[in-house]
């Protein structure tokens, strides 16, 4: 059963997925965002590294944690909390591989689930 308060996005194709480790910053419907895989999996977080506002464009991925290619903060992948000390986390976002290519799931308001 579909969840009515996520709004599914398609963000590329099957092909467009590059080979092996990446984080990639694109835009899903207007918002921007970060897709990793890490491993096998595949994971959508923010854009933006909460500490000082670097994009995690550069960034890479140690142990299961994405790393801030600014000041090297820390965030745990499966979570979105930063690392021991820091106090701060990133917003994670749901992702699909369906078909025909990666989706990536936003929460959708009260209101515009209301207003359709």
């Amino acid at each position: 059963m579909q969840d009515a308060s996520t709004r599914w996005v398609r963000i590329m194709s099957k092909q467009e997925i590059p080979e092996g480790d990446f984080v990639r910053c694109l835009k899903a419907d207007g918002k921007k965002v970060c897709l990793i895989r890490h491993g096998q999996e595949l994971v959508a977080t923010q854009a933006t590294c909460p500490h000082a506002g670097g994009h995690f464009s550069g960034g890479w991925c140690k142990n299961g944690m994405l790393v801030c290619p600014i000041h090297r903060y820390e965030y745990d992948l499966r979570t979105g909390r930063g690392a021991a000390g820091q106090g701060d986390y990133i917003d994670l976002y749901p992702v699909a591989l369906k078909d025909d290519g990666v989706y990536i799931g936003f929460k959708t308001g009260w209101l515009k689930r209301l207003l359709g």
